[in-house]
């Protein structure tokens, strides 16, 4: 049992790391990319390039919240 605990946590910390908004984007824009290829929406090489411009935004919004949410957290005094 502790070597599948291992391989979960390995697994979950490859995948999410240190921002699980990143994550939960990345799979977002995949599954939205997945069901408007599957419906033919758009061709196939504008969705791929559609698909790559999302992740790229997800990333950028995720690092720049961060950078947000740190220069506004009160200061720590010690």
């Amino acid at each position: 049992m502790r070597y599948v605990r291992g391989f979960g946590r390995f697994w979950y910390d490859f995948i999410v790391g240190d921002d699980w908004r990143i994550a939960v984007g990345v799979v977002a824009a995949l599954g939205l990319g997945a069901l408007a290829l599957r419906a033919e929406l758009l061709p196939d090489s504008l969705l791929a390039v559609l698909v790559a411009a999302a992740i790229v935004l997800v990333v950028m919004v995720s690092v720049a919240g961060a950078g947000y949410r740190r220069a506004n957290r009160p200061e720590e005094h010690g």
